[in-house]
């Protein structure tokens, strides 16, 4: 469920996690990564997910 919160761009999780923008687009095409919403032609993120996904990653 997505909060009030800012929604992240693909740079802003990119930043976040330390991981290059192209390594986010090859975990969406093969199912890995966090889950991201399409608003027209660009990828959002929901903060809470990113961080519940990391999370996810260290267990």
């Amino acid at each position: 469920m997505v909060t009030a919160e800012r929604l992240w761009t693909i740079q802003d999780v990119s930043a976040f996690l330390v991981v290059p923008v192209g390594t986010l687009h090859q975990w969406r095409y093969l199912g890995l990564g966090p889950a991201a919403y399409r608003v027209g032609r660009h990828l959002r993120y929901d903060p809470a997910a990113v961080k519940a996904w990391l999370s996810e990653q260290a267990s």
